[in-house]
């Protein structure tokens, strides 16, 4: 490695394995929740707001003559902007996600697959991620005793404004396949990062079949007792940018301490290869 190339890595043990990690090119796949444009939200949800804080008679903003600016804002973390959920989506439970998520640095794969019309499906022309465009997509081991943590999916085309979603939407998002969710468990992912608002169908009758293979959970299960996979996340509608070749990243999984089955979330790759 030349000078400043050794400069920018970080050496870590991972898994027993010696890697190098840039940790200064961390690449942000957060969408964000925006306010000054309206964002409208999926499931049927309202645009997301922000309205001045009102102070006794005067509204906190500087332009008002306030001494300060201060903020009311309203959104659902599931219907707008990038979010990480936890098995308390569901459960009668209440599950704080923010409790879930982990503080290190997880060994991740990033695949880049392209949704397919596979049938049966529950309405002609659903898009789905599959176990075999997984498979097709998986990159080889980084190292032997290195096992991937989490997985980031980036369906194609790539494109920043495929999902954004208006009052007027019909379409429906490509969702993952019941035997998709099933590979990711068997290969041992607890954290999964998709670029698509929702793992399952957007109306699949309240079947969400995709996060309960994730989770653990029995078709119509409610108790958090019956999730043998209580400790993973899902993160929906993220966005990979194209700069990003598919392959071995570590990620951080980054969130504010707002209770919740949901909330809104950071997720960030940072490149890594073998020490």
């Amino acid at each position: 490695m030349a000078r400043n190339d050794r400069a920018q890595w970080a050496r870590l043990d991972v898994d027993g394995v010696a890697v190098l990690a840039d940790l200064a090119a961390g690449i942000n796949l957060a969408r964000p929740v925006q306010f000054e444009t309206p964002q409208w939200g999926y499931f049927g949800a309202p645009a997301a707001k922000s309205e001045p804080l009102r102070l006794a008679d005067r509204d906190a903003r500087v332009r008002a003559g306030a001494s300060c600016n201060a903020s009311l804002v309203c959104f659902a973390p599931h219907a707008h902007g990038t979010h990480t959920e936890c098995v308390g989506h569901l459960t009668t439970e209440p599950v704080a996600a923010w409790r879930i998520v982990p503080q290190r640095l997880l060994p991740a794969v990033l695949v880049s697959v392209p949704p397919s019309p596979e049938q049966p499906s529950p309405a002609a022309g659903d898009l789905l991620v599959t176990r075999a465009a997984l498979l097709a997509a998986w990159p080889a081991p980084l190292a032997e005793r290195l096992s991937a943590r989490a997985a980031v999916i980036r369906t194609l085309p790539n494109e920043p404004d495929r999902f954004v979603v208006s009052s007027t939407s019909t379409s429906m998002p490509p969702y993952l396949a019941a035997d998709a969710a099933s590979e990711l468990v068997t290969r041992g992912i607890a954290h999964l990062v998709l670029d698509v608002p929702s793992a399952d169908r957007l109306e699949d009758g309240g079947k969400l079949t995709a996060h309960r293979i994730f989770f653990g959970m029995p078709a119509h299960a409610t108790q958090l007792a019956q999730a043998q996979r209580a400790d993973c996340t899902i993160t929906e509608l993220a966005f990979v940018p194209d700069c990003l070749p598919d392959g071995w990243y570590l990620l951080s999984l980054q969130t504010p301490c707002i209770d919740g089955d949901a909330l809104p979330s950071r997720p960030v790759l940072y490149p890594l290869r073998l020490a």
